[in-house]
């Protein structure tokens, strides 16, 4: 990485690696911006007793899920957290 940092300072003629490291990272901003997130959202219903659902081959990364509290009136959805470590308690059928 650095080499190619003294690449980019030699061609532009700059002297201070601070400054160039903070143009570069200006300019990776602007282009991350230009281009935006592909993000994908889909929808799935929750099936009783079932435990395992299929996702998408194509799919990268899960940003979020949230379900549907069942003890709400107003179709508000909450995120399950993520967890850190090993859930506290095992599985009922030890799967």
């Amino acid at each position: 990485m650095a080499k190619k940092i003294d690449e980019i300072m030699e061609r532009s003629g700059m002297t201070q690696t601070g400054r160039a490291v903070a143009y570069i990272k200006d300019g990776l901003d602007e282009i991350s911006h230009m281009i935006g997130d592909y993000v994908l959202e889909t929808s799935a219903n929750i099936v009783a007793d079932q435990r395992y659902y299929d996702l998408p081959a194509n799919m990268l990364k899960i940003r979020d899920i949230r379900v549907k509290n069942h003890n709400n009136d107003d179709d508000k959805y909450k995120s399950i957290p993520r967890l850190m470590y090993e859930p506290p308690e095992e599985d009922a059928d030890g799967v």
